[in-house]
């Protein structure tokens, strides 16, 4: 066990837990943020998605202490009253369907958005697709979320 430091949503946390401890339990276990779900365990799903240092990452595979210092983003921090422009899109295209994949998408769509260089072309599909690939979602509701990340896009401001 050891002491690791690091922020969430925004906070300064001190955590004591085995530094090889994926973060994804360091965050539900620990920390009681369950927004974050575990799918697979593997990386191969997605539902268990942060941002570490404002990227998208699977927190199944990354060890707690590779988090110590850095700022970690939860579904439960991308805005405290669901805001943020990919939240307001997944509720306006009607998204989700079980909802159980909902939060990694969610994140990996506003990692996405927020890095994309080409803010003033619109998204294709394939941009779109190879952005969100990670992330899979046994409902099948990728047209939807397609159509969400486009409409994130107009609510931040940005071509869609």
């Amino acid at each position: 066990m050891a002491k690791i430091h690091l922020r969430v949503n925004g906070q300064a946390r001190e955590v004591d837990a085995d530094p090889e401890m994926p973060l994804l339990w360091l965050l539900r276990d620990s920390l009681g943020l369950t927004g974050t779900k575990f799918g697979c365990g593997i990386g191969a799903c997605g539902a268990c998605t942060v941002h570490l240092g404002g990227e998208a990452v699977r927190s199944c595979l990354v060890p707690a202490k590779s988090a110590a210092g850095k700022e970690v983003r939860t579904i439960e921090g991308l805005s405290p009253d669901g805001s943020h422009p990919v939240q307001r899109a997944w509720v306006e295209e009607d998204v989700p369907q079980c909802g159980y994949c909902q939060a990694g998408q969610i994140m990996s769509a506003a990692a996405f958005l927020a890095r994309r260089p080409e803010r003033g072309k619109p998204l294709t599909d394939g941009e779109i697709e190879a952005a969100m690939s990670g992330n899979l979602c046994r409902c099948g509701t990728y047209p939807r979320i397609r159509r969400a990340v486009r409409r994130a896009a107009e609510l931040a401001g940005r071509k869609a």
